[in-house]
């Protein structure tokens, strides 16, 4: 058996191929930290008082904080109170994006969150578990002449979380509470030009609603979007990435299947993880440009986790073929136990993005963050998450401590062997120890993407918790899954080369008996089914087999 190219190949050429990955590694850093911008940009908005003249107007009219068919405006609430102006009849509008700037399809989503300012005020404080019903509307246009189209309108309620710091006393009066932002608005796709948002706030003191919630002065928006330039780089890499792991793919599996025995669940499983990197890889979000799809972060959303699953299943599945404590090899389900925590885990995620993505599909205000159980059941998901990504990380690194410790005991017979053969399984032996390093690194700094991932999506809802993630972060762990998915499909592809025809029979390797008996060490088994790519590979499988 002509064996893999990772026991092949020469060490110089392996040291090429290695610098030059390194050397792709580095650039994918580089992309994201020289060329592209950051990956967001929040954009602060404070809302325009508008004024309904009309109380009980038929249809809908869109109130314009400022151009030429701007709203009737009022300051403070103090001017409505002396010109008579209920609350019902006040407006809050948002046009955006600011004045003399348009949105852009290349921004992908557009995140809002809400912010109150309240006013303390001994005869109008906020009460426990106050909720702000919100009757809010959007619309949007790609002119500044054309009208208004409604997008979407609801409404909601959101639960106000406000501290005041000082005391509680008549001097004190007119000081803002401390008030948590607000998830408000999710928008899968920026695919027009200009938005408006009219919110009202309808008190209905007999029903309750907006009793309670204190003095509101101001609403405050947020606005968050990623940038134009980020996504450009973002897609320029995947356009480039998508052939090159489609023909190392293509090429690894035809290797495979000029081979004479059948695929080896090990090999399956590599082609397995090449499929899901090019699923990930398909720049589909080319469409998105020329396209209002706004399922694109739900679907972008399934990608990556079918692409999560996929990568720590193998990671398990390559740990665990190369043990030897294993008593079966070659079925997927020996691994069970391992694979089907990730898979559960995989589909509650799915779960909760389906929860809230799903529902914005056709109410972008929506969020599952808006209720007291939402919020606990999110919060309680992401550290979960968190918890769970990281005990997978150390049951990753007591496998490979397995590995090692178990390849460390097989190196007693190679003393007995020829200078020429023990160098040769030395050799074997230390190039699969630093590919099993490079792959927990791979796990480590996938565990870490994950964990900030999850809180950085989830941070405008904690509050000042914020966590900053650099372009270069994204780009850099995108290209590191790409070059680990290349280099294991190139180094275990079968190769041609072939060592030492004349001392090994490709499934056993034994000396000369009548030469020199010491030499007479099967390291392999003769069994068909535990043949397998790599030396390494058949070694531990006859340790499995005894």
């Amino acid at each position: 058996m002509a064996g893999a190219i990772i026991e092949n190949m020469s060490t110089k050429k392996l040291v090429i191929v290695g610098v030059t990955l390194l050397l792709f590694q580095a650039f994918a850093f580089m992309v994201g930290g020289l060329i592209a911008p950051s990956p967001t940009t929040a954009v602060h908005y404070l809302a325009t008082k508008c004024v309904d003249t009309i109380k009980h107007r038929q249809g809908t009219k869109w109130f314009m904080p400022w151009g030429p068919n701007q709203c009737d405006k009022i300051r403070t609430f103090d001017e409505a109170m002396a010109k008579k102006i209920e609350a019902n009849n006040i407006v809050f509008a948002v046009h955006i994006p600011m004045n003399n700037n348009e949105m852009s399809p290349w921004f992908q989503f557009m995140l809002v969150i809400l912010q109150f300012d309240i006013a303390f005020k001994m005869y109008n404080q906020i009460e426990d578990g106050a909720l702000a019903t919100i009757d809010v509307g959007l619309a949007y246009r790609d002119d500044t002449l054309s009208e208004w189209t409604e997008m979407a309108h609801s409404f909601e309620q959101r639960k106000l979380t406000c501290n005041f710091t000082t005391t509680k006393t008549f001097e004190n009066e007119g000081r803002y509470y401390e008030c948590d932002v607000l998830p408000f608005m999710e928008v899968g796709s920026v695919a027009h030009k200009y938005y408006l948002l009219n919110i009202r706030l309808p008190v209905n003191e007999r029903k309750k609603v907006n009793v309670g919630i204190g003095e509101l002065k101001d609403i405050r928006l947020v606005s968050i979007h990623q940038n134009g330039g980020f996504t450009k780089v973002w897609f320029a890499m995947k356009t480039f990435l998508t052939p090159s792991i489609l023909i190392i793919m293509i090429w690894y599996w035809r290797r495979i299947t000029l081979m004479s025995r059948p695929p080896v669940l090990l090999e399956k499983v590599i082609l397995a993880l090449g499929i899901s990197m090019t699923f990930i890889n398909i720049p589909v979000e080319w469409f998105s440009v020329g396209f209002n799809w706004t399922w694109m972060l739900l679907f972008g959303d399934i990608r990556q986790g079918i692409f999560y699953s996929m990568l720590l299943s193998f990671w398990i599945i390559f740990c665990g073929e190369h043990l030897m404590d294993q008593t079966e090899r070659n079925r997927f389900s020996v691994y069970w136990k391992q694979v089907g925590p990730i898979v559960f885990g995989s589909f509650c995620l799915f779960i909760f993005d389906m929860c809230e993505r799903g529902v914005q599909l056709t109410n972008p205000f929506y969020s599952i963050w808006a209720s007291d159980v939402g919020t606990e059941l999110a919060m309680a998901f992401i550290i979960v998450a968190g918890i769970c990504a990281c005990l997978y990380f150390l049951f990753l690194c007591f496998m490979v401590f397995q590995v090692f410790r178990n390849i460390s005991g097989k190196r007693t017979s190679l003393p007995a062997m020829s200078k020429a053969r023990r160098l040769h399984y030395e050799g074997l032996i230390f190039r699969f120890k630093f590919l099993m390093l490079v792959t927990l690194a791979c796990a480590a700094m996938t565990v870490i993407f994950f964990i900030i991932s999850q809180v950085n999506e989830g941070h405008w809802h904690w509050g000042d918790h914020t966590v900053q993630v650099n372009s270069a972060f994204f780009t850099g762990i995108y290209g590191m899954w790409n070059l680990y998915v290349f280099a294991i499909m190139f180094l275990y592809a079968p190769s041609h080369k072939r060592y030492g025809d004349d001392q090994s029979s490709g499934q056993c390797i034994t000396g000369d008996v009548g030469a020199n008996s010491g030499e007479d060490i099967q390291l392999t088994t003769t069994i068909t089914h535990v043949d397998g790519p790599t030396e390494i590979y058949k070694m531990t499988g006859k340790e499995a087999q005894e």
